[in-house]
C-alpha cells in the first residue's frame, strides 16, 4: 500500500501506535500483521476498522470477504455494512472479561431485529429507553425476562407496555414514576425496580453526554438526598420491589478511573440504604459508555482492565462496609457496536475553492450521521473500490443537506485525483448514527447490510420518498 492510499484525518505523518486493546477472537495481532510488500493478498486495516476489514492491492476494502465497491453497487448509497462476526466477537469478549456479571446491550447505539438476534443468541440481555425500542425487540423475539427499561421520561403508555410485556427491571428517573409503577404493578407479582442515581462523577467526551453529575435531567442526585428520598418512597411501595442502583457516568469513556470513582459512592449509599432500612439491594448496575477508536491514534476502554479493576474495587469496598457484594450489571452498546460499522458514501462533487479549501461533497451526510454536528466527531475516511498514486490533498468531506455545519470529516487527507463517483468509507460507523439519524431535506435513511464469510444480506431498505408521503393523512 502507498502512502497515498491511506487516508486519514491528520495530515503530517504519524507512527503506528501499539495495539492495546484486549484480543477479540479473529482481531490480528500486531505480531501476525504482515509487513508492506509481504505479499500480494489482502491485508488487514487495523482499527478502526472492523477485525476482518482487509485492503487489496487495487483499493478494494473487504469486509468479512465482502468487497465494499460490490455491495456499494448492489445496495446503492449511501451505505451501512455492518460485520456480524465483529458484534458477535465483542459481546462474547463481554461475557469472558466479566463472567460473572451481567451484560446488557444499549439499544440506543443500535437496534434492528437482527441485533437482536445476535446479542440474544450471545448470551446478553438487553436495555432499552423508548416504547419503540421495547416493541421491536420483543416483536424480533428478545425474551422479556432479559430486557431492562430506563429513561428520564417515560409515559405511563410506556410503562403500562413494559409491565403488560413482563420486562424484568425498570430503573425509576423520577418520583413521579414511583406511584405512577406501583398502580400499575400487583401486589403478589411486584415489579422489580432499580433507581437511578447520580454519584457526581464527570465523565465523557462532550459536556452533553455527560451523565453522571448533579443538575442534569436524569437520575437523583446522591448529595442533597434525593436519591434517599425516592430510595425510601420505593421501599414503601408493596407492589415495587428495589432490587439495586443504576448509575450512567456519560458516552465515549477510555479511562476506568471514573467507574471507580462511582463504585466508591454507590457502595457507600448500598451500605446507608442497610443500615437505614436493614435491606441489602443485591445488584449494582454501573451503565456503559465504554470509549472505542474512531481515529486511529485514538485510545480505547481496555475492557480487560475494566472488568478486573471493577471487580476488585467492588469487592474491597463491600467488605470494608461488611457488605455481600451485588450483582454488577453493564452496559455496552458503542463498544460493540461501533466498530462493526462501515459507511459508505458516493462522491458528488469536489469543489476547490478561491480561498484554498477543497469540498468533496457526498451523498449522504448530517441526516444518517449528526454526530459531527452535535459534537464535534471526528472520524477517518479512505478511498475505496481504487487505489491511486495521486499526491495527498487535504479537504473536508462534506453532506448534500443545506446546512454550513454538514461536514462529516475535516482536514481529511485524500488523493488529489478524487473524482465524483468514486466510493467513500468511513469506519466505526455502526452506533450513534443511523440510531440518530433524520428526515432532513427529506433524504431517505440508508440501507443497511449484514456481512458475514463473503456473503451479504439487506437488513434494512432504503427510506424512500414514498415513505414520507405515506405518512401524510390530509392537505
Amino acid at each position: 500500500m502507498t502512502d497515498t492510499q491511506v487516508v486519514t484525518q491528520v495530515v503530517t505523518p504519524f507512527a503506528t501506535p501499539v495495539d492495546t486493546r484486549p484480543p477479540l477472537p479473529g482481531r490480528p495481532t500486531a505480531a501476525h500483521r504482515p509487513g508492506p510488500g509481504a505479499d500480494r493478498r489482502p491485508q488487514p486495516l487495523g482499527s478502526p476498522w472492523p477485525a476482518s476489514a482487509r485492503v487489496r492491492a487495487d483499493g478494494e476494502v473487504l469486509i468479512s470477504g465482502v468487497g465494499l465497491e460490490e455491495a456499494a453497487d448492489r445496495f446503492g448509497t449511501p451505505l451501512y455494512v455492518l460485520d456480524e462476526a465483529e458484534v458477535r466477537a465483542r459481546a462474547r469478549a463481554y461475557r469472558a472479561a466479566l463472567p460473572h456479571a451481567e451484560i446488557l446491550y444499549a439499544a440506543k447505539a443500535f437496534l434492528c431485529s437482527a441485533m437482536a438476534d445476535w446479542v440474544a443468541e450471545e448470551g446478553l440481555g438487553l436495555d432499552v429507553c423508548s416504547a419503540g425500542e421495547l416493541r421491536l425487540a420483543t416483536a424480533a423475539g428478545f425474551p422479556p425476562h432479559r430486557i431492562l427499561l430506563h429513561g428520564n421520561a417515560k409515559s405511563p403508555e410506556e410503562l403500562r407496555l413494559a409491565r403488560r410485556l413482563r420486562v424484568d427491571r425498570i430503573v425509576i428517573d423520577g418520583l413521579a414514576e414511583i406511584p405512577r409503577l406501583a398502580a400499575l404493578a400487583i401486589a403478589n407479582v411486584p415489579q422489580r425496580v432499580l433507581i437511578r442515581v447520580l454519584p457526581g462523577v464527570a465523565a465523557g467526551h462532550h459536556s452533553a453526554v455527560r451523565t453522571g453529575v448533579d443538575g442534569q435531567k436524569f437520575g437523583f442526585g446522591i448529595a442533597g438526598g434525593d436519591a434517599a428520598e425516592a430510595i425510601s418512597r420505593t421501599l414503601a411501595q408493596s407492589s415495587l420491589r428495589l432490587v439495586g442502583l443504576h448509575c450512567h457516568l456519560g458516552s465515549q469513556i477510555t479511562d476506568v478511573e471514573p467507574y471507580l470513582a462511582a463504585l466508591d459512592r454507590l457502595v457507600e449509599l448500598l451500605a446507608e440504604v442497610r443500615d437505614r432500612h436493614g435491606v441489602e439491594l443485591p445488584e449494582l448496575d454501573l451503565g456503559g459508555g465504554h470509549g472505542v477508536r474512531y481515529l486511529s491514534q485514538d485510545r480505547e476502554l481496555d475492557l480487560v482492565e475494566f472488568a478486573a479493576a471493577v471487580s476488585e474495587r467492588l469487592a474491597t469496598r463491600c467488605v470494608e462496609r461488611g457488605l455481600t457484594v451485588p450483582r454488577l450489571t453493564v452496559e455496552p452498546g458503542r463498544a460493540i457496536a461501533a466498530p462493526a460499522g462501515v459507511a459508505l458514501y458516493r462522491v458528488l462533487s469536489v469543489k476547490h475553492t478561491a480561498g484554498g479549501r477543497t469540498f468533496v461533497a457526498v451523498d449522504g451526510g448530517m441526516s444518517d450521521n449528526p454526530r459531527p454536528a452535535l459534537y464535534g466527531s471526528a472520524y477517518e475516511v479512505r478511498l475505496v473500490g481504487r487505489s491511486s498514486a495521486a499526491p495527498t490533498a487535504v479537504v473536508d468531506v462534506v453532506g448534500r443537506h443545506c446546512e454550513a455545519g454538514d461536514v462529516l470529516v475535516h482536514d481529511a487527507a485524500l488523493p488529489a485525483d478524487l473524482r465524483p463517483g468514486d466510493l467513500l468509507a468511513l469506519p466505526a460507523a455502526g452506533a450513534y448514527q443511523l440510531s440518530m439519524a433524520s428526515g432532513y431535506n427529506l433524504v431517505g435513511r440508508p440501507a443497511v447490510v449484514a456481512v458475514r464469510d463473503g456473503r451479504a444480506r439487506l437488513l434494512i431498505r432504503r427510506e424512500t420518498v414514498e415513505d414520507f408521503r405515506a405518512r401524510e393523512v390530509g392537505r
